[in-house]
């Protein structure tokens, strides 16, 4: 398989604070790939260097062989690398059709514009439509996104990244907040993302992880700890130990 998103030995101080620990970490082109760990293992903290919130203090992040640590977050946007966030980052005031009307015309190079695009761009107008309506959120395609309920709202950010067209999608707890009623439209969203596109998961809930995902890697204390199949994770003792509990996890 091709490996499309790599780090070489990444490494992150804030002082004497290492939250990230020399990762070398690769993501294969098409993969479903979970990022675990306990609380404070360092899992934003890699996210955030993969997408340039962050600098490294030292090590690479390369993009199919190709060095961007030194790239800004929005080239790497460019590039195809795109993330959600743990807490949204929507437009309260938009409706879920502008949202995507906003992030299809900033994709174009029509961003700028984009408020009279919308109404005057048939094609636009279609792609949108087309893309809220493989999140389900046709429904709600003229509400205020303020208005809409949580788990609406995080599926429309994930209709924004996938407006995006990444390359690489990093999904940073696209359930967290998300009440128990409204959870399996997110299981159900995640499941049917593009095969094409990459796609790095952190999530907390063990039930989106192993249904998801192909491979898991699991941070300890900023450091890869394990790594393998959901099988090979959910039998390893020093997973368990660490993170899962003792008892055993059905796969």
């Amino acid at each position: 398989m091709t490996v499309v998103l790599e780090t070489l030995n990444l490494v992150k101080q804030f002082g004497a604070i290492v939250p990230t620990s020399n990762v070398s970490l690769q993501i294969e082109k098409g993969a479903r790939h979970a990022l675990i760990g306990p609380n404070g293992a360092g899992k934003t903290t890699l996210i955030n260097l993969l997408t340039g919130v962050l600098r490294p203090t030292s090590g690479s992040v390369l993009l199919e062989g190709e060095d961007i640590s030194a790239l800004s977050m929005h080239k790497r946007v460019q590039l195809g690398i795109v993330r959600t966030f743990q807490i949204n980052q929507l437009f309260g005031d938009l409706t879920p059709l502008e949202t995507i009307g906003l992030a299809v015309s900033e994709r174009r190079g029509q961003g700028l514009d984009w408020w009279r695009i919308v109404g005057s761009r048939p094609d636009l107008v279609l792609e949108s439509v087309e893309i809220l309506e493989h999140f389900h959120l046709t429904d709600v395609i003229d509400r205020r996104t303020a208005e809409l309920p949580y788990g609406k709202q995080r599926l429309l950010e994930i209709a924004v990244a996938i407006a995006c067209r990444p390359r690489v999608l990093l999904l940073d707890e696209p359930a967290a907040g998300v009440p128990e009623d409204e959870r399996h439209e997110i299981l159900t969203a995640v499941a049917a993302l593009p095969e094409d596109v990459t796609v790095l998961l952190i999530e907390h809930d063990m039930d989106i992880v192993f249904s998801f995902a192909d491979r898991i890697s699991v941070l300890v204390n900023g450091a890869l700890f394990v790594e393998g199949s959901p099988e090979e994770v959910a039998r390893d003792p020093r997973v368990k130990a660490v993170y899962l509990g003792e008892e055993a996890v059905d796969v």
